[in-house]
């Protein structure tokens, strides 16, 4: 069993889960707000990236904040 640093091999699989919800929710969020706008974004994939890093920094520092013991 690898363990890098002090990330547990379960809080691995927590990270790589939430990546991917998280990826999909940001997709889902963008395409809403361009559905509201009524016209696809000039600036889709840095609007796009603001969504995902906001999101992801929040629940990555939940999941640190949840199974540090």
């Amino acid at each position: 069993m690898i363990v890098t640093g002090s990330v547990l091999p379960m809080e691995i699989v927590y990270f790589t889960l939430t990546a991917i919800l998280l990826y999909l929710a940001a997709d889902w969020i963008l395409k809403r707000m361009e559905l509201a706008a009524g016209k696809r974004f000039e600036k889709r994939s840095l609007i796009f990236f603001a969504i995902l890093m906001t999101m992801a920094v929040t629940s990555f520092y939940l999941i640190r904040l949840l199974t540090s013991q």
